[in-house]
């Protein structure tokens, strides 16, 4: 392993009726607030009428910032950032999934930073202070509800990056799995392709002696894997939804990760395919992971052949180590095309005419990938194969 220092402040608050818990955590932090949301999902399911309720009985002065797109965008952060600074909001509340908790991370430390939010999403600055923010999740994706991350959006210049600060974690988070029964059917099927591509970046890394964290990555990978078709079938089940839940939040909040550093080159890859095309997240995931996997297998097989045993059920007899893992990425593909995710580029109408760019894009910043440095070629042939 690693050394490694590990810190997640962000309370958790799970289950039914959790909502409650707001009457003692909002007054800690002021009484004006910004509340930010997505495109009305919450209006219909009424969440958004318990969350105002609440705030209403705690003499709360409530600002909004509805809209939030499923690939935040800049000019949004631009938008709450400007409300924080006039209204002097003191605490920030996100009522959504992980696009809408990622939005209001920038607008947090957009809130304290004199410059533009762009700054620090590109790296260009470091963040060193946010205003407080919580989160009511309604939606088992990407684990923002309990890390410092944020990916964000600039639609004029189609630049998707992934930035972070250790003090842009939630102080707290709401998952009451209730708020997830709505989520349509597609939506569900993203989610779940995210937790798993979030535990893949984690698991293929080159450090030695990880037994630990390799058990946890493929436990979770293994819970998803049963609990995802029965939940495809049956949206409205409490259980299941309570499962994926709480396996999205472990998949990406640090747990996984003490004593390594993962991948992530798969997911710069599709930041910069969703920055050109606004695809979903995970839809482009599900397209290049296991393209990704066939084309930097040879990097290190041993690992692909345990992921494919242990999670994957690949029966190794007979067959070379290289042919078992070839099985389990096989096998991928094949459990995401069962509950309907998409595998290719094509699913989207993408053709060849903008790989070149996206490539590009891909390519903008530091070195692309730990498990395989990845170059301009090699992200070339990913995208070539993911057509």
């Amino acid at each position: 392993m690693q050394n490694f220092t590990f810190h997640n402040p962000t309370k958790l608050i799970f289950g039914k009726g959790q909502i409650e818990q707001l009457k003692q955590e909002i007054p800690k932090y002021g009484k004006k607030v910004l509340l930010v949301y997505g495109g009305g999902s919450i209006k219909r399911n009424g969440l958004y009428d318990q969350v105002m309720n609440i705030l209403n009985e705690l003499a709360v002065e409530v600002f909004e910032l509805p809209g939030v797109e499923p690939n935040p965008r800049l000019s949004t952060v631009h938008k709450g950032v400007d409300i924080c600074k006039k209204e002097n909001i003191e605490f920030l509340l996100a009522v959504g999934g992980g696009s809408v908790i990622d939005c209001t991370k920038a607008i947090a430390a957009g809130a304290k930073y004199d410059g533009d939010p762009w700054d620090f999403i590109t790296k260009k600055t470091t963040v060193t202070e946010a205003l407080p923010f919580g989160t009511i999740l309604t939606l088992a994706a990407t684990g923002s509800e309990m890390n410092s991350g944020s990916v964000i959006t600039n639609w004029e210049t189609k630049e998707k990056y992934g930035w972070g600060s250790p003090v842009t974690f939630p102080q707290f988070s709401i998952l009451d799995p209730t708020y997830t029964l709505t989520v349509p059917k597609d939506h569900t099927i993203y989610g779940i392709v995210d937790m798993m591509s979030h535990v893949f970046e984690q698991y293929f890394h080159n450090v030695k002696n990880t037994p630990l964290q390799d058990r946890m990555c493929e436990a979770v990978l293994r819970t998803v894997m049963e609990t995802a078709p029965k939940l495809v079938n049956d949206l409205e089940n409490y259980e299941l939804r309570e499962t994926i839940l709480y396996c999205g939040t472990i998949a990406l909040n640090g747990f996984l990760q003490m004593g390594l550093r993962g991948d992530w080159a798969t997911h710069r890859i599709e930041h910069a395919v969703s920055a050109v095309y606004d695809i979903p997240h995970a839809g482009g995931l599900a397209i290049l992971f296991p393209n990704w996997m066939k084309h930097v297998l040879d990097e290190n097989v041993a690992r692909f052949k345990q992921l494919a045993i242990r999670v994957f059920d690949v029966n190794p007899e007979g067959k070379s180590d290289r042919e078992v893992a070839l099985e389990g990425i096989e096998k991928l593909r094949e459990f995401w095309s069962s509950i309907g995710a998409p595998s290719r580029l094509a699913d989207y109408g993408i053709g060849e005419e903008n790989l070149e760019l996206m490539a590009d894009k891909a390519m903008a910043h530091d070195e692309l990938g730990r498990f395989k440095p990845l170059n301009r070629d090699d992200v070339l042939a990913i995208l070539r194969a993911s057509l």
